[in-house]
C-alpha cells in the first residue's frame, strides 16, 4: 500500500483542488483523506499537485517504419517524464496500422518495451488511402480503441460514409480531421497579412470549417460516435456548438501548441513551428482557450510528432510538419493555468478525464477503484526548455529555449514509480 500525502488532490471530475491524502493498493484507488493505515508507505507530496495522469490522445510513434524518428520505447520514456500515463498511438505508421496482424504486433512490442499504457487506434480505410473500408470488425476485437486516417482526409464522401455507417453499428469512434483537403493541399499558414507578407502558401480557417460541415452531415444521417482531432479556428466553433445541441455524439479536441502559439511565432520562417492544420490567429487562439474553459472543446492533447533533422532543417514550405509534444505538454499546459486564467481541475478535465471516458479507459480519476496511475508536479517550477535534454529520438520542438513553469516531479502507472525526477537529477 502507499499513502500519498500532503498533497494538493486534483480532481477534474468533481472539479476540486485542494489538500487531501490518497490510498492506493494493488495498483488501484483505495480511498481519499483517510487516516494512514499500518503498514503503508507514506509518500509525502509536500504541498505539491497530485492528479490523474494524462492521457494523450493522438501520439505518432515512429515503430513500425520510422524508428529513426521515435520508437515505443523512447516515445514512453518521454510519455513517463511528461506525466503522460497513458498513450494514445495514431495508425500513421509503416504499414499503417490497419490489419489486426499490424494493431497485435504494435500491442506486444509496447507491452515489452513502455513503462506506461499505450493503446492503439486503427486505419478507418485501408493503408490510409480513403478508397476500401479496413476491417473495423476485426480491428476491434483486436483491441483498437478507435478509427482515422488522421490527417489523410477522404475526398471520396461515399466510402466515408460507409465506413461510418459500419461504425456506428459496431459502437466504434471514429475520429478526423476536419480540413477541406483541396483547400488545404500544398499550404502551410494560415491566409491574412502574416502570410502574405511572407509569401507562404495559405489557406482559408473555412477549409476547417467546411471540412467540419461536411462531417457533421455524414454523422447526422449514420449516427456515429465522431471525435475532431483538432478544432482550431473561431469559425467552427458555432458548428460544433450547435452539432452538440442537436444530440449529435460529437466529440472536439485540440493541440497544445495550437492554445499557446500563434502564427507570428513562425517569425523568420522557423519550421519548428510548422503544423497541420497551421497555427491560427491571435484571435482564434484565445477563442480556442475560452472553448476549453466553457467546455465546448472537450480535449487537449500533444499531437507528438516527430520528425527527424532532415525534415525539418528545410524551408518553411517543404519541411515537414508537426512537433514532439510528451514531455512538454504538462508544462506548456501550465500556460494556460497562469497566464489564460483557466484552474486545474478545468485543464485536466481536457487532459486526463475527458480523453479517458471518450475512449472507454478507466483511467482520469481519482475515485476509488480506478488506476493508481498519477502524476506529482509542481505548476510554478521554472525552467528554460533545452531539446537536447528531451528523452524523444526527434528534438523538433518549437518551445526550445522557451521559459516555462511546472515539472513533473513523480510518474505512476498502477502506482508503480516509472519516472522520479530526483533520480534524474541525482
Amino acid at each position: 500500500m502507499m499513502w500519498f500525502h500532503n498533497a494538493r488532490l486534483i480532481d477534474p471530475e468533481a472539479g476540486t483542488d485542494a489538500l487531501g491524502t490518497l490510498l492506493v493498493r494493488d495498483g488501484a484507488i483505495l480511498e481519499r483523506d483517510g487516516p494512514f493505515p499500518k503498514g503503508a508507505r507514506a509518500v509525502d507530496c509536500a504541498g505539491k499537485c497530485l492528479a490523474p495522469g494524462i492521457v494523450d490522445m493522438g501520439v505518432q510513434v515512429g515503430e513500425p517504419g520510422a524508428q529513426h524518428k521515435e520508437s515505443l520505447r523512447t516515445a514512453g520514456l518521454a510519455a513517463a517524464r511528461g506525466g503522460v500515463t497513458t498513450i494514445v498511438m495514431r495508425p500513421d505508421t509503416d504499414p499503417a496500422i490497419d490489419t489486426p496482424e499490424v494493431l497485435e504486433y504494435v500491442t506486444r512490442r509496447a507491452e515489452a518495451r513502455t513503462p506506461v499504457n499505450i493503446r492503439a487506434m486503427a486505419a478507418l480505410t485501408r493503408g490510409r488511402e480513403g478508397r476500401e473500408m479496413a476491417e473495423i470488425s476485426f480491428l476491434l476485437d483486436a483491441g483498437a480503441v478507435a478509427f482515422t486516417d488522421g490527417d489523410h482526409v477522404s475526398t471520396d464522401t461515399k466510402v466515408l460514409s460507409r465506413c461510418m455507417a459500419y461504425a456506428r453499428g459496431l459502437g466504434a469512434l471514429v475520429i478526423a480531421h476536419p480540413q477541406d483537403p483541396g483547400l488545404s493541399h500544398g499550404t502551410c499558414a494560415t491566409s491574412g497579412k502574416f502570410a502574405s507578407l511572407r509569401g507562404l502558401p495559405a489557406v482559408s480557417p473555412m477549409a476547417e470549417r467546411m471540412g467540419f460541415d461536411r462531417d457533421m452531415g455524414l454523422v447526422e444521417m449514420t449516427g456515429v460516435r465522431y471525435h475532431a482531432d483538432q478544432i482550431t479556428s473561431a469559425r467552427t466553433l458555432p458548428a460544433l456548438e450547435r452539432a452538440k445541441a442537436n444530440g449529435l455524439d460529437v466529440t472536439a479536441g485540440i493541440s497544445i501548441h495550437h492554445l499557446t502559439l500563434n502564427e507570428l511565432d513562425v517569425g523568420g520562417y522557423r519550421s519548428f513551428f510548422k503544423f497541420t492544420p497551421p497555427l491560427r490567429s491571435e484571435d482564434d487562439r484565445r477563442a480556442m482557450v475560452q472553448a476549453v474553459a466553457e467546455g465546448l472543446i472537450d480535449v487537449i492533447c500533444s499531437m507528438h510528432t516527430p520528425q527527424d533533422e532532415e525534415s525539418k532543417r528545410l524551408p518553411f514550405e517543404e519541411a515537414a510538419a508537426g512537433a514532439v509534444g510528451l514531455e512538454t505538454l504538462l508544462p506548456a499546459a501550465m500556460r494556460l493555468y497562469h497566464s489564460e486564467g483557466l484552474d486545474l481541475p478545468t485543464i485536466w478535465r481536457a487532459l486526463s478525464l475527458n480523453p479517458a471516458k471518450r475512449l472507454g479507459l478507466a483511467g482520469g480519476r481519482l475515485t476509488p477503484d480506478a488506476p493508481a496511475d498519477l502524476v506529482l508536479f509542481d505548476p510554478d517550477a521554472p525552467f528554460v526548455l533545452d531539446r537536447a535534454t528531451l528523452a524523444s529520438k526527434s528534438k523538433n520542438t518549437p518551445y526550445d529555449g522557451a521559459r516555462m513553469e511546472g515539472r513533473v516531479l513523480a510518474t505512476y502507472v498502477a502506482a508503480v514509480c516509472v519516472f522520479d525526477a530526483a533520480e534524474v537529477t541525482a
